[in-house]
């Protein structure tokens, strides 16, 4: 299937093409950081799939949809869940509710595959993975005068402060380093990490229960917001 993306924020749209890249089926026609732009190129183009995201400056998701004179299958990706009926009462094939974990993504596109053979009168094929390259299980990050490695299986959890993050560890210590949480978080993502907050990245295995609206990680109570609750809830299968 041929696709587009049509999202204003750069990170996501790094990470939808690093997922659309491991699929085979998939191929990756343009991106654009604004619906508007977007409009002509559709209407002019043979394009199968959209992943839309809503919330977009002057012009939303929504206003490009009904704008568009071709219709082509959509997956609305966005960081609020509000719009989830809206979107499935277009017509759109799924909605995925940020930060993305790639087996969600990939349940969408399966499920716009399935849509898209049926469309053309074809029998249904299982999108293919390309087996990505062996990625390391570290990063570094700078802190203070010096570049520390840390094990992403050595990480409790993440705290974001403004420009800076803690990232605290097994040994009971913390990394103070100035990165972007979102940066974090899309390296993260597909290492068993979810964001549950907007100042909190956890690593989901060193969870030990799950109270209301919170989990506690070692002895400490993390707070899981309405934004993210969803998606993470779906990943653990809650």
């Amino acid at each position: 299937m041929k696709c587009v993306i049509i999202d204003d924020e750069p990170l996501a749209v790094d990470l939808i093409k690093e997922f659309v890249s491991k699929v085979e089926s998939l191929e990756l026609i343009n991106t654009f950081n604004n619906a508007i732009d977007a409009i002509a190129v559709i209407n002019n183009s043979n394009v199968d799939l959209i992943f839309l995201d809503i919330e977009m400056p002057h012009f939303s998701g929504i206003d490009f949809l009904n704008a568009i004179d071709k219709k082509p299958l959509i997956i609305f990706t966005t960081a609020y869940s509000d719009y989830a009926v809206e979107g499935f009462n277009l017509g759109a094939v799924d909605y995925l509710v940020k930060p993305i974990p790639f087996h969600r993504f990939l349940k969408s596109v399966m499920r716009a595959q399935q849509l898209f053979q049926s469309q053309n009168s074809t029998s249904t094929v299982t999108p293919k993975i390309v087996a990505p390259e062996m990625e390391p299980d570290f990063m570094f990050v700078r802190s203070e005068y010096e570049n520390v490695k840390i094990n992403f299986s050595d990480i409790l959890f993440i705290e974001g402060l403004k420009d800076y993050v803690k990232i605290y560890t097994t040994d009971n210590k913390f990394t103070l380093t100035l990165i972007s949480l979102i940066k974090l978080e899309n390296t993260l993502s597909s290492k068993g990490f979810s964001r549950i907050h907007r100042s909190y990245i956890i690593n989901i295995k060193y969870v030990k229960s799950i109270q209301k609206n919170k989990v506690l990680i070692a002895d400490k109570r993390i707070p899981i917001s309405e934004s993210y609750k969803n998606a993470f809830f779906e990943r653990i299968n809650l």
